[in-house]
């Protein structure tokens, strides 16, 4: 009996196999088009494995995170609320979000409308589903608590952020070819920045376990004290030409 089958009650999602090729595919595809966000949202799915599933245990196995899971929180609506978000007080989190998203030019439901097209998960408790639409849907504010821009580097560090917090084998490898698409094409700087990335996120706060719905009106800066969030090393932006052109 594995680890996970003793330590795991009930299961989160069905099994998923790795599918290699379907990765490679994706990655390809990724690396023609940077900007093309579903084909992240594929390679996770194909090198996945049980990594969402051992999340799922470690979340239940904490009182405040299962808690979170318990009572089936959906931060969407709240990220949607941009009028909201806009008229909070100046510094705090959600009202960074909002100047994020502005000035970004994007919304809470574009990473819905890239993932929802390919999600075939089954899943076994509907905690689970919680959890991984939270996974979703924070992700642009983790880019606003860590400090990492939407840039190719800075997304790149917020993956690798983000593979240390929650051990994704999908986002592993994506963080392993950037790094060597970085080596080869000289780019030392992002290097530096996605191992950056990596160390911040073993040594930091847990996010997935975060209570962002009350997060999103403290002050940026206290959010960064109680998630035990350094301060982040400047860095140059790499911006995608499709990005530039669309601005």
């Amino acid at each position: 009996m594995s680890k996970l089958s003793r330590t795991s009650s009930p299961r989160g999602v069905q099994p998923r196999p790795i599918h290699l090729q379907a990765a490679a595919r994706a990655m390809r595809r990724l690396l023609d088009d940077p900007d093309d966000t579903a084909q992240v949202f594929r390679i996770i799915r194909a090198l996945s494995g049980d990594s969402f599933e051992r999340l799922y245990q470690r979340m239940l196995r904490d009182s405040s995170a299962r808690r979170l899971l318990d009572e089936q929180r959906n931060i969407l609506p709240a990220l949607q609320d941009l009028e909201r978000l806009r008229g909070l007080p100046e510094a705090t989190l959600g009202r960074e979000y909002a100047r994020f998203v502005d000035r970004e030019q994007i919304t809470a439901e574009g990473l819905v409308e890239a993932s929802n097209t390919l999600d075939d998960t089954v899943f076994l408790d509907e905690r689970a589903r919680v959890l991984s639409r939270r996974l979703r849907d924070t992700h642009d504010l983790w880019h606003v608590v860590t400090g990492y821009q939407r840039d190719l580097f800075g997304e790149a560090a917020l993956l690798a952020f983000t593979y240390a917090q929650i051990r994704n084998r999908g986002i592993g490898f994506i963080v392993l070819i950037a790094l060597m698409k970085a080596w080869r094409e000289g780019y030392r700087e992002a290097m530096r920045l996605m191992w950056n990335g990596y160390r911040r996120g073993r040594r930091e706060g847990f996010f997935p376990a975060a209570y962002w719905e009350e997060l999103l009106v403290l002050p940026l800066a206290e959010v960064r004290r109680m998630l035990k969030i350094s301060e982040l090393p400047p860095y140059s932006p790499l911006f995608s030409t499709a990005y530039v052109a669309a601005r």
